[in-house]
């Protein structure tokens, strides 16, 4: 089994959470996984990836172009930067949430409209998969923690669900918080559930 995954989004939204979480899982089911993270300069709000590789003893720490099995955004302009890595056939989950950078927010430059984005992302040839922030949902009156809904809407929509147990992930989830268990297998169940628009 190989499969690779490239996640990217903001600081703030928890991709490296979400990226060590699927490494977790990964190495306790005995696959080999190559890790590889990077942060903007802003703590929040500055651009962050994650490029993640399983099944895949001594493979470089990169994933090629048109590569990623799993393209997966947490923000919609920052989701630009993973359509190269996209490959034909794979999956790109989109995660809408809008953060407009300094730029934006003084008129000195456009934000991407959604229409736009998943134009790109079709002419990838990858198999879109968009999640509303608006579904986002709320436990008790506070709402669930994006990354790990995202985390279960990605093992219920696309192949990453093939390539790892979505019973083993939702353990990793609960030991990784045991605070928050509770709270935090609800967010990735209705992720899980949930079916993303293409």
């Amino acid at each position: 089994m190989s499969y690779d995954i490239y996640l990217v989004g903001v600081g703030g939204q928890g991709i490296l959470t979400l990226a060590e979480l699927i490494m977790r899982a990964a190495v306790h089911n005995g696959h080999p996984v190559s890790f590889f993270p990077t942060k903007g300069m802003a703590q929040r709000g500055g651009f962050v990836k994650a490029e993640l590789r399983l099944g895949r003893a001594g493979a470089g720490p990169h994933i090629r172009e048109n590569g990623a099995h799993l393209v997966l955004a947490m923000e919609r302009s920052e989701a630009l930067k993973g359509v190269r890595y996209a490959r034909p056939e794979g999956d790109f989950l989109l995660y809408g949430h809008v953060w407009e950078p300094t730029a934006v927010m003084l008129g000195e430059a456009d934000y991407p409209s959604l229409e736009s984005v998943l134009e790109a992302i079709r002419g990838s040839n990858a198999r879109l998969v968009y999640l509303d922030p608006k579904e986002l949902p709320e436990i008790d009156g506070t709402y669930v923690a994006a990354n790990v809904f995202v985390l279960g809407a990605a093992f219920g929509n696309t192949r990453l669900g093939e390539v790892l147990s979505a019973h083993e992930m939702m353990e990793v989830v609960q030991a990784r918080w045991p605070h928050r268990a509770k709270h935090n297998a609800a967010a990735f169940d209705a992720g899980l559930r949930i079916r993303g628009t293409s």
